[in-house]
C-alpha cells in the first residue's frame, strides 16, 4: 500500500483522475480496514434469491435471524452475527451493517473472531439490494458464493461476479449447497460441470464445498472452511493483497514502457533552440552587435576632424537596449514581438519535442509530455527577452587596437595640423609685408609646409582605408561569437522552461514504474 501510494503521488498531476481513483480508494480503505479489529474476520454470504444462504447463516447463528425464502425479495438489508466476545462494533459500523446479533457459544467448533454477513440477494429485483450487495462484496474479508444445483450455471454469478474476483481466490470460497437433493452420481456430474465453469472465470483448481442445511453432508465442510480463515487471521491482509494485484494490474499498462534516457535529445533541443532563436530575434540582434562593432570602431579609428559625423548617428545596439549585460536588472529591449510565422514555429518544434520526448511512454504520459513541454509557453516571449538582454554581447569593451590607430589618427592629423599652421604663418607674413621665413624643401621642390599638410591628409585617408576591411572581420567575428552566446542563452531558456518539465515528467513516470511494480510484485507474493 505504501508503493502504491508512492504511485499515486507521482502520478497525481499526470494521470487522469479516473484512472487513479481505484487505487486511492484502495488505499483509504485498506488503512480503514488494517486501522480496525484484525481480531475479527468478516465472512459473507453472497448468492441469489432461493439458493439458502440465509437458511445457512441461520443455521450458523443458532437462531432465524434472517429471513428465508425462494420469493424475491427476501434479503433486503445485510445480517450480521459476531462470535466470541470482542466487541466488533467499530468494524460493523464501519461496515455500515445496523441488523447484529452476538453469539458467545455454540456446538459448532470455535469461531470466535467471526463476523459472518448474510448479504442481499445480488440478482435481486430492488436495485438498492443490488448496491448493497456489490458494495458490502468490495469490503468483506472472506466471500462464500452459495449455489443451488438448479442455477450453479447463471451467467449472472459467473461473468458478472466471480470471473471478476478471479484474483481472489485465497478469500473465495464456493459452496453448492442443498446437495441432498442429488443423487451421488448427479452430485459428482453437477460439481464436475460447477469446476469446469470455475476454471472458465480464472478461478481453475478452486474447491467446491457441497452443503445441505437438511440433510448429510450438513455444514461442516464450510464450517471447517471458515474456521481455518478464522484462526489464520490473514482473511483481511490477503482480500486487500488481492485487491492490490487487481489494481496494479489495471494500471500496469500506464507505465509499461521503458522510459526514455532524456526528456529532449540533442536534435529535438536543437530544433527547438533554433526556433526559439528566431522568435528571439538572435539573427537582428547578431546583426546589430556587428553594426555596433563597426560604428564604434570607426568612431575611435576614423579621422579625427570627420568623427562628430559617425557621433550624430545612433548606435545600433543602444537603439534596442541591448549591450549592458551586467545591469543587475537589465531592462526589457526594444526588440519587435515574435512575427506569427516565428509564433507558429515555436509552437510546431514545442509540439515536435513533447512527441519525441514521448513517443515510447504511454498514452497519458504523453499528454503529460505535452502540457509539461507547453506549460509556460506564455513566459517565454519575456524570458527570452531577458536571455537575450542579459548576453555578454561582446562589445562593450573598447579594443587596445582601436586605441592604438585612434593616436596614430591624431598624430598624422597633428602633422596636418602643423603644415597647415605653417603655410598660415607664411601668408600672413607675406600679406604684412614681412621679410619670408626660410622654408626647407623636401627633394628640393617640395615646401616642408605643404609636405606636412598633404602628408597628414593622405596618411589619414590611408590609415582609414586600410582599418575599414580589419573592422569589417573583426565585426564579423564578433557578430559570430554573440550568435553563440545568444543561441546558449535560449538554450537556457529551453532547459529551465522545457527540459525541466518534461524532465519533472520523465522522474514521475519513473518513480510511478518503480513503485507500482513493487506494489505489484509484493501483491503476488
Amino acid at each position: 500500500m505504501a508503493a502504491l501510494e508512492r504511485f499515486t503521488t507521482a502520478t497525481a498531476d499526470r494521470l487522469p483522475e479516473r484512472d487513479l481513483a481505484p487505487a486511492r480508494a484502495l488505499i483509504g480503505r485498506a488503512g480503514e480496514r488494517l486501522a480496525l479489529s484484525q481480531l475479527h474476520t468478516v465472512v459473507a454470504l453472497a448468492g441469489a434469491t432461493g439458493t439458502g444462504k440465509s437458511s445457512i447463516f441461520n443455521a450458523l447463528a443458532g437462531a432465524p435471524l434472517s429471513q428465508t425464502g425462494v420469493r424475491r425479495p427476501t434479503t433486503g438489508e445485510a445480517h450480521a452475527c459476531v462470535w466470541g466476545p470482542d466487541n466488533a462494533d467499530p468494524l460493523l459500523d464501519w461496515l455500515g451493517v445496523g441488523r447484529r446479533h452476538i453469539r458467545d457459544g455454540g456446538t459448532e467448533p470455535d469461531l470466535s473472531g467471526l463476523v459472518l454477513l448474510d448479504l442481499p440477494d445480488y440478482d435481486s429485483v430492488q436495485v438498492a439490494h443490488r448496491a448493497e450487495a456489490d458494495r458490502l462484496l468490495t469490503v468483506v474479508d472472506l466471500i462464500v458464493w452459495v449455489l443451488h444445483p438448479q442455477k450453479y450455471a447463471d451467467k449472472l454469478v459467473h461473468a458478472g461476479y466471480l470471473a471478476q474476483f478471479h484474483r481472489h481466490r485465497e478469500i473465495t470460497v464456493v459452496a453448492l449447497n442443498a446437495a441432498d437433493l442429488l443423487s451421488g452420481p448427479d452430485l459428482e456430474d453437477c460439481t464436475t460441470d460447477l469446476r469446469r465453469l470455475l476454471a472458465a472465470d480464472g478461478l481453475d483448481g478452486l474447491p467446491v464445498l457441497t452443503t445441505s442445511t437438511i440433510g448429510p453432508p450438513g455444514l461442516d465442510p464450510l464450517v471447517k472452511a471458515i474456521r481455518q480463515a478464522v484462526v489464520a487471521r490473514q482473511a483481511a491482509v490477503r482480500r486487500l493483497a488481492a485487491d492490490l494485484d487487481g489494481v496494479t494490474a489495471a494500471l500496469a499498462p500506464v507505465v509499461a514502457a521503458d522510459p526514455p534516457k532524456a526528456a529532449l535529445d540533442a536534435e529535438a533541443s536543437r530544433a527547438l533552440t533554433a526556433a526559439l532563436s528566431q522568435a528571439a530575434a538572435v539573427p537582428t540582434v547578431a546583426a546589430a552587435v556587428e553594426n555596433a562593432y563597426v560604428h564604434r570602431a570607426r568612431k575611435m579609428t576614423g579621422w579625427p576632424l570627420l568623427r562628430w559625423i559617425r557621433r550624430t548617428r545612433p548606435d545600433p545596439l543602444e537603439r534596442l537596449h541591448l549591450g549592458d549585460h551586467r545591469a543587475a536588472v537589465p531592462a526589457a529591449t526594444s526588440l519587435a514581438p515574435a512575427s506569427p510565422a516565428a509564433t507558429a514555429a515555436v509552437t510546431k518544434a514545442l509540439r515536435e519535442a513533447a512527441d519525441r520526448a514521448s513517443a515510447p511512454l504511454p498514452a497519458p504520459w504523453q499528454d503529460a509530455m505535452l502540457a509539461a513541454v507547453r506549460s509556460h509557453r506564455d513566459e517565454l516571449p519575456d524570458a527570452l527577452d531577458r536571455a537575450v538582454a542579459q548576453t555578454d554581447l561582446g562589445v562593450a569593451r573598447k579594443r587596445w587596437w582601436w586605441r592604438a590607430v585612434g593616436l596614430l589618427q591624431w598624430l598624422v592629423t597633428a602633422v596636418a595640423l602643423a603644415g597647415l599652421l605653417w603655410l598660415g604663418v607664411r601668408l600672413g607674413m607675406q600679406a604684412l609685408a614681412l621679410p619670408p621665413l626660410r622654408t626647407p624643401m623636401v627633394d628640393g621642390w617640395l615646401p616642408m609646409p605643404t609636405a606636412l599638410l598633404a602628408g597628414g591628409l593622405l596618411a589619414g585617408f590611408l590609415i582609414a582605408v586600410l582599418v575599414r576591411p580589419v573592422v569589417r572581420l573583426a565585426a564579423r567575428a564578433r557578430r559570430r561569437r554573440a550568435t553563440r552566446r545568444l543561441r546558449a542563452s535560449v538554450q537556457g531558456v529551453v532547459k529551465q522552461l522545457v527540459e525541466t518539465p518534461a524532465a519533472a515528467v520523465l522522474t514521475d513516470y519513473t518513480a510511478a514504474r518503480a513503485a507500482l511494480r513493487e506494489a505489484a510484485g509484493t501483491a503476488r507474493r
